[in-house]
């Protein structure tokens, strides 16, 4: 690490600490040549998602869209916030874990019915029913009968 005031290369770490939940590393360091102390913050590189749509289009990944889809399908549900969240750090971690820099969007959106399947019936054929675009009352059906076939 370069000391910013002579540019020297030769400095040591006199003091580290966790920051931010652990996510970040904060280091006093100390230039062999100058004395003088300077921080510095050590991160894990993240590789940004991006995220393939159906239409071919591309977006940046961004974890309050799956959030906020989940809450909505739960409205009114005994399921909690915090049950939730959960449920959005396991696909998250999920998605890194693939280490693919692009994911198509029906990768996430089966992830998520799957979770919410295990989790909530209504809340499950709710996001099913938006994502899946039910067109008529007989595609709803086929998936209800199909729900309760699986459940025999």
């Amino acid at each position: 690490m370069n000391c910013p005031f002579c540019e020297c290369f030769d400095t040591k770490v006199v003091d580290s600490r966790p920051t931010e939940e652990g996510q970040v590393i904060r280091r006093r360091r100390e230039c062999s040549k100058c004395k003088k102390r300077f921080t510095t913050y050590e991160k894990i590189e993240e590789i940004p998602i991006m995220i393939v749509k159906k239409d071919g289009n591309r977006e940046v990944y961004n974890r309050n869209k799956i959030l906020n889809g989940i809450i909505r399908a739960c409205e009114k549900r005994p399921v909690s916030v915090k049950t939730i969240e959960a449920i959005v750090d396991d696909i998250e971690k999920c998605l890194y874990n693939t280490m693919e820099k692009e994911i198509k969007s029906t990768f996430i959106g089966q992830l998520v019915m799957d979770a919410l399947k295990k989790l909530d019936e209504v809340s499950y054929v709710r996001f099913a029913s938006v994502y899946r675009q039910f067109k008529d009352i007989n595609t709803f059906m086929e998936e209800l009968t199909k729900m309760l076939h699986e459940k025999k």
